[in-house]
């Protein structure tokens, strides 16, 4: 066809765009301000800006018009098949100038192109941007994290911040979303598959602390709501460095903005990734599973009548598992209740009951989950056990500090004192040092060693002081300490042994004194101990902390840190942050709100180059001593593990299509793909950039 014919077709097409000045005068007058190149356009920019208002010019063979017109704008033509960077120069030109909407489009183009280099499925031969240099993928991908967002907002007419659920369900009924939403969806959908191609953790957090600025617009697209929780889960539970932190601020934005959308599913997700990253503890990735539960328990905070449920049904299914193992009272079902999955449950849901304990959702739930942590503590009276009983108790105490209830946990710790291995003479010598929050129970020879019995004899004096501590500002003190004072005096009795006769001798003369100091002001007072008045007994000595076991606990808890601390023979975090959400997360979003090139984090090669063959090899050899070092530390943990209690038996409702690591593997191998933060896709070229 000539080219006269084709430019007369285009002008007669054109021609429905002039006649919404009659039909539609708000929004000729919106094109006539922001983009009067499109009432104006030639034959090139009409068949590609009409593909893309019907949603198919994405990949459409006939988008290479609007790749000629914008390659023909900057007064030159590429090479065939590859993006220069006087291409995108133009293009980010015309874009911060002008807002031209066919460069805005080429640039999403470009990024499409960009965020599937190399993907052998999604190749496209026909395709004239299949090929670039490392640097223009390096602008590209910092000029579309970086502004389209604000791009897109202005298309949009959406405030720079503040965008709620219900601005975004009005303006998808415009006539400006059934134009631009493409534009949204391919940025966001191609930034989600870059994402799973990446290793590189910061690239990854870069990537994510961009794209959360946007999240309000996924809930315009369901299925990519839904693979971007995916991700995100994924990167929350195995991320190195800072990628945690960010992958939980984004999931924290979502259930913020989309509410009850997402919410159910974020809870279910997240609390299945920690049961999945808690099956085996030691001390540098206590930290690791600390933090987790910390960003749960964060999360339950947007819907607490929701989370309530949550929380009652999975509570529930922990109280199941124990009333099996109390009724049938086999070794398989005690494995389930003595594995680090269900331990770690009750050291979680104990962290959201005493964080929420004020509200009445929260409340209820101490009792039962109080009756359950009491029943897990005495199931077996067994010295080799005793990790696991102190474990139950320092989360009774907590409750009850808490809510401020009592909880009869002294008679668990006494009857430990009275266990027939502490009274037996020590016949493994010396021993080394066991780290207690780092096992749930000990080998039998182990059992007879020196320092296993004091570290039982002290942390029992530890944890029975703090539980009186509580109440020793209480009316009834001198009633609530005489059992366990007889007791320790038993104790004293029976055992020969010099350092816990000193140890307990102290302790009885400070609950003496501590008893001693109740009663002189309980012989001024005239109410009976179950008025009301007996709230306010000793409540200015409370505030100031003058009892005598409230001094004395502060020099037991100066002792514990310090043994805890000559335990920890590394001092591994999870990356940047540490396991303490509260003020670390704050900084970390502060620092989000501050400008972000990310040209430190894009500006090594993502592409290959040079001589590709050599590179190969290089890699190879790398791998080779990766996978040799590998075996060597994965031999030499599994030696050391050896004597620790690893169980995998605990299957929530939500986890049957998971394979958690079984007990045949080594504690270095059950946790060296969740600390390399890699989200491996089956069919796609992996690629690694070296910042």
């Amino acid at each position: 066809m000539p080219k006269s014919t084709e430019k007369q077709t285009a002008r007669n097409d054109s021609l429905p765009l002039h006649k919404l000045q009659e039909k539609d005068p708000e929004f000729y007058e919106f094109l006539k301000e922001h983009d009067k190149e499109l009432l104006e356009f030639d034959d090139e920019q009409t068949d590609g800006e009409e593909m893309e208002a019907d949603g198919e010019a994405m990949d459409d063979d006939n988008d290479e018009d609007d790749d000629d017109a914008s390659i023909d704008e900057q007064g030159g033509r590429s090479l065939e098949g590859a993006i220069t960077s006087e291409m995108v120069d133009s293009w980010c030109n015309s874009i911060r100038e002008k807002r031209n909407i066919g460069a805005i489009r080429s640039m999403v183009r470009a990024f499409r192109s960009a965020c599937h280099y190399g993907d052998e499925s999604a190749s496209n031969p026909t395709s004239k941007w299949s090929t670039m240099s490392s640097g223009v993928f390096n602008k590209i991908m910092l000029f579309v994290l970086n502004e389209m967002d604000g791009i897109l907002r202005g298309l949009l007419n959406f405030p720079a911040t503040g965008v709620t659920k219900q601005m975004l369900t009005d303006a998808m009924t415009t006539r400006k979303w059934k134009s631009f939403q493409n534009l949204a969806k391919s940025y966001l959908g191609n930034a989600l598959h870059v994402l799973n191609q990446m290793t590189d953790t910061e690239m990854i957090s870069f990537t994510l602390r961009r794209l959360r600025y946007s999240a309000i617009l996924l809930a315009a697209f369901p299925v990519l709501l839904r693979k971007y929780i995916k991700a995100l889960l994924h990167f929350w539970g195995t991320g190195g460095g800072a990628l945690p932190v960010f992958s939980f601020l984004f999931l924290r934005e979502l259930c913020i903005h989309l509410h009850s959308d997402i919410i159910d599913d974020c809870i279910k997700g997240m609390y299945k990734t920690y049961v999945l990253n808690s099956t085996f503890v030691n001390a540098s990735k206590l930290h690791h599973i600390q933090f987790l539960g910390n960003c749960f328990i964060e999360l339950l905070r947007v819907d607490l009548s929701t989370a309530y449920q949550h929380a009652f049904l999975f509570i529930r299914q922990l109280a199941m598992i124990l009333r099996k193992a109390l009724d049938s009272k086999t070794k398989e079902s005690f494995r389930k209740v003595y594995e680090w999955k269900y331990i770690n449950c009750l050291e979680l849901w104990t962290g959201a009951i005493c964080t929420y304990c004020s509200e009445s959702d929260f409340r209820p739930l101490a009792y039962p989950l109080a009756q359950i942590i009491s029943g897990a503590a005495r199931l077996l009276p067994s010295a080799r056990y005793f990790p696991v009983r102190l474990r139950c108790v320092k989360m009774l105490n907590r409750i009850a500090a808490s809510t401020d209830s009592f909880i009869p946990v002294s008679l668990i710790l006494l009857d430990m004192l009275e266990m027939k291995e502490l009274h037996k003479p020590v016949t493994g010598g010396v021993g080394k040092a066991v780290d207690l929050r780092c096992v749930l129970k000990v080998t039998k020879p182990t059992v007879k060693t020196r320092t296993f019995q004091e570290a039982c004899v002290y942390s029992v004096v530890e944890e029975l002081a703090e539980h009186l501590a509580m109440w020793s500002y209480s009316i009834a003190f001198p009633e609530l300490s005489f059992v366990p004072a007889v007791r320790l005096r038993k104790f004293n009795k029976s055992t020969k042994v010099d350092r816990f006769l000193r140890e307990i001798r102290k302790f009885i003369r400070q609950i003496e004194a501590n008893s001693e100091f109740t009663n002189k002001k309980r012989m001024t007072v005239t109410f009976l101990p179950n008025v009301s008045d007996a709230a306010s007994f000793l409540e200015a000595e409370k505030k100031a902390g003058a009892s005598p076991l409230s001094k004395y606990v502060v020099t037991l808890r100066e002792r514990a840190a310090q043994r805890n601390d000559s335990l920890v023979e590394s001092s591994v975090l999870v990356g940047e942050r540490t396991s303490v959400f509260g003020k670390k997360v704050e900084d970390v979003d502060h620092e989000d709100d501050k400008e972000e090139t990310g040209d430190a984090i894009f500006n090594s090669s993502w592409l290959p180059g040079g001589t590709p063959n050599i590179n190969l090899e290089k890699e190879e050899k790398k791998s080779k001593k990766r996978k040799g070092s590998q075996k060597k530390d994965a031999a030499a943990a599994a030696a050391a593990a050896s004597d620790e209690d690893i169980v995998e038996d605990l299957v929530l409702s939500s986890d049957e299509e998971s394979d958690p690591p079984t007990e045949d593997e080594s504690p270095k191998e059950k946790s060296t793909n969740k600390k390399k933060g890699k989200f491996k896709p089956k069919k796609s070229k992996k690629r690694k950039l070296s910042s």
